[in-house]
């Protein structure tokens, strides 16, 4: 569209605006006419709305509140805790077990145990994933509520009053002042001096400059370079303005990203894993269950018995304690965090930032302060000069306009250094302002005359280095005045060209004594000044960031920079904290790019500045489809869209609300280092997890073969329904103090992600171990034990019913005290790759309750409970074999996880 400086009416801008949509119709329309006319365009005037017209504009255009996604009502969120693949699964199991164990069966065989047993677990499982996620929902929302924000309005029946942020309607008279929040999208009216910093919707950390002059068609691409807008959730820096309200609520800018933060969110690695992990648990159970069903069925003759047999086998193979067990990690991890001031939202989070080995994050605040610091003051030769400080000091002190961030930064520097300069002392008392010429985005400099207490008078100039230059003729070099050459102009230009490189902003200052006489002072009195050096401000690192990047790339993180900002500041920034720039790309770089060309990008770069919100989230999205864990770490409206869509994004409680809400993990302080802690409570959380589904899924699987192979050679069956279902239940209590186990350190180095083929490996490797020695347990009992008690002969010569049914019981006692020892001792084999109890020791509770569970199983058979259930006391000679069959267990889960190890290089 051609630019052009000829005015326009509303009537004429509304015929160029048929295809846009009413919002930014009115944003268009109010930008492209005059003052006046945009007045009457809103039905308002500088005397603001009445009482009637407040609520009509209420009722017409919505209240001023963004529609966040909406609360969880506490019923969604206890049905959602229950919800998830294991817990399907055992649901399942439990509804056939009803079935078959209580309603099917005869009065006096009625069991309800197994069904009592896994809708415990169930229970406990979604009870401590509800109650933990609904205290970190709860905090989150607190640190919300803790901030009020009120702006000033112009109302016709009480003038100028303060109102809540979400009061403002469209067509109220709104007053912004530097340090106010801008409470809607709005038209500037008047203005005066006044810089924004739109960085929340931008990312752009420089001040922007807003006018109330009309804006050309065609003169800007984007809506947040109009001059004279300023839009909901950025903030004044300096200087004031006459507002009115054009758009609210989720009508304005920010409520246009708000909605597309509404979408289902991205599945993440963490809600992947879980699934691959149920199907590989689900296929395990389709190939065995009917297997065992058909070989009983065939070979006892009693498809009944074997239909329940075949059902306990596939609550053997099925995990309860599963989603309890993660659950527990998960829960503990939040609280742990929770001491190291972060709050984790949704507990998933946890393992998420274990497995992340991408973090995105953008620059501002993260990498560095977030304030503006006067870095140097120098000559014209780019050495340090007091007398540069104090010129600039006494421009800054004594202006009467309101001192933006630079002004601040030059008076605290000045204070700081004057304890041991001389030169910088009493500059505050020595001097009285005689006038001063208030700074505009034309000259792009502003100038304050002062007198010493002789009465001499200097003006003291500061502002853009261009500028600056236009009106100087002469420059401090060398110690001399000399006037000013192009060849010296060349110098000066070169010194700040490679000052901002160092990311730093530049601006000149410049005097000169004896202006015109008192009173006459002008814009004409700024010429043939002297030039004396420049200012360097810097938005510095924090000191921490350049040693949470290392300990982060140690932990095998790869930092990724995506910002607003430009190149120079950013690559200044990154080379500041350590951060090498392999390479760079431009939001611009990326509009021209195809998809896969932007696919290969970015793996191979590391920084990406002047990008849009959409273009930060496209990254994370690319990233995460390239088989990366990724994480966001933003405060911004023009981050909430990145974080949506990477695995976990991380907010501080600082940030805007939209990006508070699309946060999965809050942290209280803003600092890389922070999450250094929550990468090692994830890496530990899941690797507790992922040794409980491996050790349990690959012992149930061996238990399970060994019942398979004496379904098919015994006459009886090895253990009764019951007896299977108890021996699980001891194990998996046994097995609930995982979640406190130690984790070895080599574990915590690098991410770790959920990997199905993983565990069907490690249970087909270890599994059968288990059945070696509970097939050589059966010829024990068998052969040698059952007889030995029996009169010395084999079941099939035995014709006595209760000798048949002793020598049963026996041998299902057998199998099931060798099936705990076996079982439990193992774990401490296989939760580490390396020598258990020597080279890597099990927590305290995990040694307390293996053995525990060991005792109280080994004594059952001696109980009248284990009497009730169909157990026996065992002989003595008994345990001797057992002794030695456990020790030749341990030695060839060594031998086969050496083996193992060498094969895949990895264990857990």
């Amino acid at each position: 569209m051609k630019n052009t400086n000829k005015k326009i009416t509303a009537a004429q801008v509304a015929v160029n605006m048929a295809k846009v949509n009413n919002t930014d119709r009115r944003l268009y329309e109010t930008s492209l006419i005059e003052e006046n006319e945009v007045l009457k365009e809103l039905n308002t005037s500088f005397q603001g709305l009445g009482e009637d017209s407040v609520e009509e504009m209420r009722d017409l255009y919505g209240a001023n509140r963004i529609s966040l996604s909406k609360k969880k009502s506490l019923v969604k969120r206890l049905f959602e805790s229950f919800v998830n693949p294991f817990t399907a699964i055992l649901f399942i199991l439990a509804v056939v077990s009803l079935v078959t164990d209580v309603l099917l069966a005869e009065p006096g065989s009625k069991n309800p145990a197994t069904v009592i047993i896994i809708l415990t677990m169930v229970m406990i499982s979604g009870l401590l994933r509800f109650v933990q996620e609904l205290r970190s929902g709860n905090a989150a929302e607190r640190l919300s509520e803790m901030v009020k924000t009120t702006t000033a309005v112009e109302r016709q029946e009480n003038g100028r009053e303060e109102i809540p942020l979400e009061e403002v309607v469209v067509g109220d008279i709104v007053y912004l002042a530097a340090g106010d929040m801008v409470p809607a999208d709005v038209r500037i009216l008047q203005a005066k001096d006044l810089f924004i910093s739109q960085a929340a919707l931008t990312g752009e950390s420089e001040p922007v400059e807003k006018t109330a002059n009309v804006v050309k068609q065609g003169e800007y691409d984007s809506v947040t370079e109009y001059h004279n807008l300023a839009f909901m959730g950025s903030t004044v820096i300096s200087g004031s303005a006459t507002c009115v309200v054009v758009a609210t609520g989720d009508n304005t800018f920010f409520g246009a990203i708000a909605k597309g933060l509404t979408a289902k969110p991205v599945q993440t690695s963490f809600e992947k894993g879980v699934n691959s992990v149920s199907w590989i648990l689900i296929r395990f159970m389709l190939v065995m269950v009917p297997v065992v069903l058909f070989i009983n069925g065939f070979s006892k003759g009693d498809w009944l018995e074997a239909f329940l047999f075949a059902i306990s086998v596939a609550v053997g193979l099925t995990p309860e304690m599963l989603p309890m067990i993660v659950t527990t990690c998960l829960a503990k991890g939040a609280v742990a965090m929770s001491k190291k001031k972060t709050i984790i939202k949704n507990l998933n989070a946890i393992q998420n930032l274990g497995s992340m080995d991408v973090l995105c994050t953008d620059k501002t605040g993260t990498l560095t302060l977030d304030k503006v610091i006067l870095e140097y003051y120098l000559d014209v030769h780019g050495n340090a000069d007091t007398r540069v400080l104090r010129h600039a000091f006494l421009n800054s002190y004594y202006q009467t306009g309101l001192k933006n961030l630079m002004d601040i930064s030059i008076i605290e520097r000045t204070e700081q250094e004057s304890a041991g300069e001389v030169g910088l002392q009493g500059l505050s008392t020595s001097y009285t302002k005689v006038d001063e010429i208030p700074f505009d985005f034309e000259r792009r400099r502003m100038s304050v005359v002062v007198a010493d207490k002789s009465g001499k008078t200097q003006m003291i100039t500061k502002g853009a280095v261009e500028e600056m230059l236009s009106i100087s003729s002469y420059v401090e070099y060398r110690g001399k005045v000399e006037p000013l050459t192009d060849l010296i102009k060349s110098e000066i230009l070169s010194t700040v060209d490679r000052l901002n490189d160092e990311g730093m902003r530049v601006i000149a200052v410049a005097q000169k004594t004896n202006p015109s006489p008192v009173g006459a002072f002008s814009v004409a009195d700024e010429a043939d000044m002297v030039l004396m050096g420049y200012l360097a401000f810097l938005d510095p690192p924090k000191e921490t960031t350049a040693a949470a990047i290392r300990t982060l790339n140690e932990h095998g993180v790869a930092i990724k920079i995506l910002t607003g900002d430009n190149d120079r500041v950013t690559r200044c920034i990154c080379r500041q904290v350590g951060l090498q720039v392999d390479n760079l790309l431009l939001g611009a770089d990326i509009e021209r790019m195809s998809a896969s060309d932007l696919r290969k990008a970015v793996e191979v770069t590391n920084v990406f500045a002047k990008l849009s919100p959409q273009q930060k989230a496209d990254i994370v999205s690319i990233l995460r489809e390239n088989g990366h864990v990724v994480g966001y770490m933003g405060d911004g409206i023009n981050d909430a869209a990145a974080m949506k869509a990477s695995d976990v994004g991380i907010s501080v409680d600082t940030a805007v609300d939209i990006a508070k809400e699309s946060a999965h993990v809050i942290l209280l302080e803003k600092d890389l280092m922070v999450l250094e802690n929550g990468i090692i409570e994830g890496r530990k959380t899941y690797a507790n997890m992922i040794k409980y589904i491996k050790m349990t899924a690959s012992s149930n699987f061996g238990n399970m073969f060994s019942v398979l192979a004496a379904s098919t050679f015994l006459p009886f069956l090895p253990m009764a329904p019951i007896q299977l279902i108890l021996l699980n239940l001891i194990y998996d209590i046994s097995c609930t103090a995982i979640p406190w186990d130690n984790v070895d350190r080599e574990f915590l180095k690098v991410p770790r992600r959920w990997n199905s083929s993983s565990i069907s490996k490690f249970m087909v490797w270890i599994g059968p171990t288990s059945s070696v020695f509970d097939i050589t347990t059966y010829l024990l009992m068998y052969f040698i034990i059952c007889p030995m008690m029996t009169g010395g002969q084999l079941f099939h010569h035995i014709t006595n019913v209760a000798n048949q049914n002793y020598y049963i019981s026996l041998f299902q006692s057998g199998w099931f005290v060798e099936s705990m020892w076996s079982q439990t001792l193992v774990i401490h084999m296989l939760r580490t790759p390396k020598i258990p109890f020597i080279q890597s020791r099990a927590s305290f509770p995990v040694i307390g309750l293996t053995i525990t569970g060991i005792a109280v199983l080994t004594a059952i058979p001696f109980t009248p409970f284990g009497t009730a259930i169909g157990l026996t006391a065992l002989p003595a000679t008994y345990f001797a074999w057992l002794a030695l069959t456990v020790a030749c267990y341990m030695v060839l889960a060594t031998l086969l996880k050496k083996l193992y190890i060498r094969r895949y290089r990895e264990w857990l």
